[in-house]
């Protein structure tokens, strides 16, 4: 997609597909609307080990510099419109807000990384990433929400 400024926007991965609950739903669909919100500036969207479900998705959101607005609201009203937009089969509700993304050097977001962080699988850190401290974030933020679960 290239927009009215001449940005071209890739909206594919290969990491793009989870399946919840026999639903096969793009990650990617869900970081395009999640986006859309005026106070995020940047997310990512993977899928989490579930016993029910089998995944489900799990929203990181950074949001724009100088918002100012309460995090538990944010992440609401990013729930609400992925359910608006996309519908109750995506099965969005767990989002947590960062202060940044983990990312290689020319910007590549570390999802299957922060994916085993939540899933409690043991994972190697990237030779290209471009700051280790990133993912110590990451694993707090994903703590917060009760991750990895306990077995």
């Amino acid at each position: 997609m290239v927009d009215d400024d001449g940005y071209l926007y890739i909206m594919a991965r290969t990491d793009d597909v989870i399946n919840v609950a026999g639903h096969r739903l793009s990650t990617g669909a869900m970081e395009e609307v999640l986006s859309s919100h005026p106070d995020v500036a940047e997310c990512a969207v993977i899928g989490v080990a579930d016993d029910l479900k089998g995944q489900l998705p799990l929203g990181f959101l950074c949001l724009n510099a100088g918002t100012e607005r309460d995090h538990e609201t944010v992440v609401k009203e990013c729930i609400q419109l992925v359910r608006e937009k996309i519908g109750p089969v995506a099965a969005f509700k767990m989002a947590c807000v960062v202060d940044r993304l983990p990312k290689t050097r020319s910007g590549k977001i570390l999802r299957a990384t922060m994916a085993n962080i939540a899933d409690g699988k043991a994972y190697k850190m990237p030779a290209t990433i471009d700051d280790p401290v990133i993912l110590d974030e990451i694993t707090a933020a994903l703590a917060e929400l009760g991750y990895p679960k306990a077995k």
